[in-house]
């Protein structure tokens, strides 16, 4: 399977925008500094996901994003499939001309792998992430992650 950090950003970005945006719209400057995802990486995925109408953008004070869709409604395989991933297992991209332009012989294989794949991802939901313990805790570690690293800057300036 060729997931790469494409893919594994944008769900970390799409599951922080779940976790965070209930009450307002999140910020591309907050999933970046929660995530330590570049900013201008996270700017070309939410223009995809932002294309694939996963996402909406909120202009002016308080603007940023939210979730175009309750959380339910968007699953991890469509996230993914949103920023150009492919979930595939085959050295071929799935066209069967792996060796000599025909089938290989375990093309059968790499394919139900990757059917496997895809039906996993499609069947979880931001929302079923966000109900797991585990994920509140790390979300919730990273919030207070972030709000001691602001404190102690702030502490810095005031020194100066």
């Amino acid at each position: 399977m060729r997931l790469t950090t494409k893919g594994r950003y944008a769900v970390t970005a799409m599951l922080d925008l779940a976790f965070h945006s209930q009450h307002a719209p999140v910020t591309l400057t907050d999933i970046a500094t929660r995530q330590t995802i570049s900013l201008s990486y996270l700017e070309q995925l939410f223009s995809r996901l932002r294309r694939a109408d996963m996402v909406i953008g909120v202009r002016g004070p308080g603007g940023g994003y939210q979730l175009s869709k309750p959380v339910a409604d968007i699953n991890i395989a469509d996230i993914i499939r949103a920023v150009d991933e492919q979930i595939d297992s085959t050295k071929c991209g799935g066209e069967a001309n792996c060796q000599n332009h025909k089938a290989c012989l375990t093309h059968d294989l790499w394919t139900g792998l990757s059917d496997q794949i895809h039906e996993y991802l499609s069947g979880i939901s931001l929302g079923d992430l966000l109900a797991r313990k585990p994920i509140q805790d790390v979300a919730s570690r990273q919030d207070h992650d972030v709000q001691q690293m602001i404190e102690f800057r702030r502490d810095v300036i005031v020194r100066m």
